[in-house]
């Protein structure tokens, strides 16, 4: 038995096989090795000031030069109603509201995609969309695995205006305006440097068999930040949702990507569907590894940033002072946070003011 919704119009055979032979079976990610900056060589500037970053298959130059008109995409995150994922939405939703009709934004719409089942407190402060979870038991503690599923309900019941989406998540906030970065076929994706086909060939292999090429066509991406065309997730979602399935049934996978599977099985997904992407590094910054905020658009709170009062990171150590999403699971962070010590990043200290800027002006904050 396969979980999923309609799919669309058919994909290649050997892709339907595929896809319907993966059966229903039975993000934040813990701090990791210090950020690889050297992912792939930028080529050319667009129409905004940043910089192109080719997929595999380099870009035509026709969709290069192609952004011209407006294309507002919908913003779209899923979430639970767990204390610890509202406090980030009500964050991310404020700076959203900042940023979206700021010059250069092409931000549309806004949906939190509550993967509850059911409404919760902040269903008249944000824009939600209720949607339910997956069967009691089947994403064995791993909530992530819930995503997938939402966006192929979400796809199906929600009425979205805009012809692109951004999957969001909780935990990013938009520190300048964002622009559409895709281009037509080609969604935009920020690279991690953690996500690495070329070395996990043999278990790729399993989901992603060699009639469909080299591993090199799955992409180092997860499905956030990633801003693609609406016709073409509703073609991908099932298929993610399903191979997230099969990968965490598949014991030696699951053990071998741990917390980041969801990402891998959708990175698997778009490549069996032929979707490659514009690998964008200034889509996100990950703070405290990325000290500098220049022209990026997202800061992504995942990593936790401890310091000692002289400025410097004590590397997976509890800091003197410290910032981490981590300390407030079961309630929202105090407003005015006390700002890092001299010699902290600049992206760690325009984190935390931004922080302040939202729990200080949304209303009732201490609400869980």
């Amino acid at each position: 038995m396969i979980l999923r919704k309609n799919m669309g119009s058919p994909s290649p055979l050997l892709l339907i096989t595929l896809v319907l032979g993966f059966s229903f079976a039975t993000y934040n990610l813990v701090t990791m090795v210090m950020h690889n900056r050297s992912i792939s060589k930028p080529i050319v500037d667009d129409t905004n000031g940043g910089m192109f970053i080719d997929p595999v298959i380099e870009i035509p130059e026709s969709v290069k030069n192609s952004k011209n008109a407006r294309l507002p995409f919908h913003v779209a995150l899923t979430a639970t109603d767990a204390p610890y994922s509202k406090w980030q939405c009500r964050i991310m939703y404020y700076w959203y509201k900042k940023q979206k009709d700021m010059p250069g934004s092409e931000m549309g719409g806004f949906t939190r995609i509550l993967h509850s089942g059911s409404p919760d407190n902040l269903m008249d402060e944000i824009p939600t969309v209720i949607v339910d979870p997956l069967p009691a038991g089947l994403d064995r503690g791993y909530i992530v695995l819930n995503r997938p599923w939402a966006f192929v309900q979400w796809l199906e019941k929600a009425t979205i205006e805009e012809d692109y989406i951004l999957m969001a998540e909780p935990d990013h906030v938009f520190v300048t305006p964002l622009p559409n970065l895709a281009r037509g076929g080609y969604p935009a994706a920020f690279p991690f440097f953690y996500i690495k086909p070329d070395q996990n060939e043999k278990l790729l292999r399993k989901f992603f068999p060699e009639e469909m090429g080299p591993v090199t066509n799955i992409d180092p991406i997860g499905n956030s930040p990633v801003i693609i065309k609406k016709d073409l997730l509703e073609k991908i979602a099932p298929t993610w949702m399903n191979v997230s399935l099969k990968m965490k049934d598949d014991p030696e996978t699951d053990k071998a990507f741990g917390w980041v599977l969801e990402m891998y099985a959708y990175a698997v997904a778009s490549a069996l569907h032929g979707v490659q992407h514009i690998l964008r590094k200034d889509f996100m910054l990950q703070p405290p590894w990325d000290v500098d905020i220049a022209k990026n658009f997202i800061i992504h709170y995942t990593y936790g940033c401890d310091y000692n009062m002289k400025g410097e990171l004590t590397y997976g150590k509890i800091g003197e002072w410290r910032f981490d999403k981590r300390s407030y699971l079961r309630g929202p962070p105090p407003r005015s946070l006390p700002l890092p010590p001299p010699g902290v990043p600049e992206s760690v200290v325009t984190l935390v003011k931004m922080v302040n800027e939202a729990t200080a002006n949304i209303p009732n904050w201490d609400a869980e």
